[in-house]
């Protein structure tokens, strides 16, 4: 079963920039590439939503919230998904979550907050 394990979260400013990492351990890269993965996120008091998620097909899902400003992005080799967030806004403040799918099982990671604020 994979282990995944977020970071990168904090405190940063409006227009402000961060890049979340999300790494798989206990899994060898054979595993780890049959993975969909994908970052969610839960605000208080809000359900928990799709931020951005690579699809079956090799492509990218990004919601329309943070299009253009969010990015997606994964290195194989060290079995790592990452989430660049660029021109932050406080409504993008949530416990960010990592996901990865294989067949009908979904695992999800501890969460790491962020917090845009002044």
């Amino acid at each position: 079963q994979v282990q995944l394990v977020e970071s990168g979260g904090g405190l940063v400013q409006p227009g402000g920039s961060l890049r979340l990492s999300c790494t798989a351990s206990r899994a060898i890269l054979s595993t780890f590439i049959q993975y969909t993965m994908g970052w969610f996120r839960q605000a208080p008091g809000k359900q928990r939503e799709l931020v951005a998620t690579f699809t079956d097909g090799g492509g990218t899902n990004v919601a329309d919230a943070v299009k253009g400003r969010f990015t997606i992005s994964k290195n194989n080799s060290k079995k790592t998904v990452y989430l660049q967030m660029n021109s932050l806004q406080p409504e993008d403040t949530a416990v960010y979550y990592c996901r990865g799918t294989i067949g009908e099982s979904h695992y999800w990671g501890q969460g790491t907050q962020v917090t845009v604020s002044s």
